[in-house]
């Protein structure tokens, strides 16, 4: 593959451009049309289950395609509005918005802008691998929090009532009341319902366009009844006709610290699940993808969005396997799709003037049941269950605290569960075991024999300031259960990626503590840039340069020899 050079790197798609073939060319205009049937229905859904008028889901479909096609590296992936983001805008901006739907775009598009600062920022410093932090189980918890957050947001409309109770455990109780009230509009539930039933069928079948088939049946059958009429089924009514224009999103001052943090949240979502798919895809089609450019491209279709009276976009686990299964060969598919939706904004912007509420949300409703993970959850609960405990607790953490809060909540986890090994790490005395090669751990071998005086320790972690203090614990109830008076400890270092002040300084402690002991302090298999910051912290001269080996058989025979230690027992028995 040719490298590209210069200002192209960062214009992926100028650069495909400049070699497109055109062999490809009917592939990507008919992946393109198809894919529009889907995108049409999703992107209004979407804009409707985040808390804005549907014609911004169509705004925040064209421009940032437009976008990506540019600045994206992927050559297959399409963004656009996404379930998994709809719960955070939604509870970012409906409390801010106090029904306002104007207000309500200005606030989900400077949302748009600060995910996509953010984005960009991420990838300009090339942080792209931050998003490999959040651990599966983590991943799980909130994703499945925020599935079932969107999928209560939804219900009320696909019974034909409304329930703005805010938070998750509040909204059921508010659905419970009315259905047992009897605001249920029989209607509305009827065509909601098959509508949701006829999309999950015909999920079987991918290559059909399910959603769409599922959308304009509902529609033909409201609009032919005169539904909207005579049972009162909401439908989404007229779309303003022409494209959105660019403008700079205005909100008040005191709304900024809730939409940054809002912001943020979805950046986290958006880059964790766009690096998954955009690494998916690159490993299927045998591209490789830059991830730092791929946060870029994200970065930039979300600002195209804040700017043209859209909200944050991500990729789509559902719209990309449509393109794919269409042919799809470069970025020009989502450029046609974009296209097209512009096209009927501009021709026909009444074609769905029928189209109900209910629908909508069964489209919502299909999709967040996609985002519920359970099989592989219930696989990690078998053989590591702290971690399906820690996915439990985030999950819980959406669904009590809300959708915002939730994810900061599984950032806060991640962090600590990041630290954990290193914060409490695994350490081991060693000992030789006959018939095994090396050194190993005696709590698992109890039939290991130690050299008399002699002390191998290992320490499993970087050592740093959370757990230096640890590891002169440790290493004094190493010495303190020694068989015999000890004479030397040698720390094996091999694992000590690190060394911070903090932990320099406690080591320099205890190096002092052992020689008032008579102990010598010795390493063995450390890491020469580990040992370039020991010489930084003046411990490599402080603790002698004699008394770091470079293996611990090293180690091992120049204590034997040093003490002239006759022990025959030690010699190998090897197999």
């Amino acid at each position: 593959m040719k490298k590209v050079r210069g200002w192209l790197r960062g214009l992926p798609g100028v650069a495909l451009a400049r070699r497109y073939d055109l062999a490809w060319l009917r592939s990507d205009v008919v992946a393109g049309i198809v894919m529009t049937t889907m995108l049409v229905p999703v992107g209004i859904a979407y804009a409707e289950a985040s808390g804005v008028p549907g014609i911004n889901g169509l705004y925040a479909t064209i421009v940032p395609l437009l976008a990506y096609a540019v600045f994206g590296p992927s050559r297959i992936l399409v963004l656009g509005p996404d379930s998994a983001l709809a719960a955070v805008i939604l509870a970012t901006i409906a409390p801010l918005a106090a029904g306002d739907p104007a207000r309500a775009v200005a606030l989900a598009s400077t949302m748009a802008v600060v995910s996509g600062l953010v984005c960009i920022g991420v990838g300009l410093a090339k942080l792209g691998f931050i998003t490999e932090l959040l651990s599966k189980p983590i991943r799980y918890g909130y994703m499945n929090g925020i599935a079932l957050t969107v999928l209560l947001s939804q219900i009320p409309k696909l019974l034909g009532f409304k329930a703005g109770e805010p938070g998750p455990l509040r909204q059921s109780l508010s659905i419970v009341r009315k259905v047992l009230d009897g605001e249920t509009n029989l209607a509305a539930f009827a065509i909601g319902g098959a509508t949701l039933a006829l999309i999950l069928a015909l999920k079987r079948w991918p290559r059909l366009p399910g959603i769409l088939i599922a959308v304009v049946a509902a529609t033909l059958l409201v609009a032919s009844l005169d539904l909207g009429t005579s049972a009162g089924v909401a439908v989404l009514g007229a779309l303003p006709q022409g494209l959105p224009t660019p403008s700079v999103p205005m909100i008040h001052g005191a709304d900024w610290a809730q939409v940054i943090v809002g912001g943020c949240a979805v950046a986290l979502v958006s880059f964790a699940d766009t690096s998954v798919l955009s690494r998916i895809y690159a490993a299927r089609l045998r591209v490789p993808v830059d991830p730092n450019q791929e946060m870029v491209g994200l970065g930039a279709a979300n600002l195209a969005a804040g700017f043209f009276q859209g909200f944050p976009i991500s990729s789509s686990s559902s719209r990309t396997p449509v393109a794919e299964a269409a042919g799809a060969k470069t970025q020009l598919t989502g450029v046609v799709g974009a296209l097209a939706i512009a096209a009927l904004l501009l021709v026909a912007p009444n074609l769905l003037r029928y189209l109900p509420q209910t629908a909508l949300a069964a489209v919502v409703i299909a999709a967040a049941i996609g985002l519920f993970e359970l099989a592989d959850l219930g696989r990690i609960y078998r053989i590591q269950r702290w971690e399906f405990w820690l996915s439990i607790v985030c999950f819980a953490g959406v669904a009590v605290f809300g959708a915002v809060e939730g994810i900061a909540i599984a950032i806060v986890i991640a962090v600590i569960e990041f630290l954990w090994d290193g914060w409490r790490p695994h350490s081991a005395v060693l000992g030789r075991v006959d018939q095994v090669r090396g050194y190993h751990d005696v709590t698992r071998y109890p039939n290991a024999r130690q050299i008399p005086g002699l002390v191998l320790f290992r320490w499993d972690a970087p050592l740093f300031f959370a757990n230096a203090e640890l590891f002169h614990q440790r290493v004094l109830e190493a010495i303190a259960s020694s068989p015999t008076k000890v004479r030397r400890l040698v720390v094996s270092a091999e694992p000590v990626t690190s060394v911070d002040v903090t932990a320099a300084d406690i080591l320099r402690e205890l190096v002092d503590q052992l020689r008032a002991e008579d102990i010598e302090f010795c390493f063995a298999e450390m890491k020469d840039p580990v040992k370039d910051k020991m010489k930084r912290f003046g411990l490599f001269e402080r603790i002698g340069e004699s008394t770091f080996f470079a293996t611990l058989g090293e180690a091992v025979h120049a204590y034997l020899a040093a003490y002239a230690v006759e022990w025959s027992d030690w010699q190998d028995r090897q197999p």
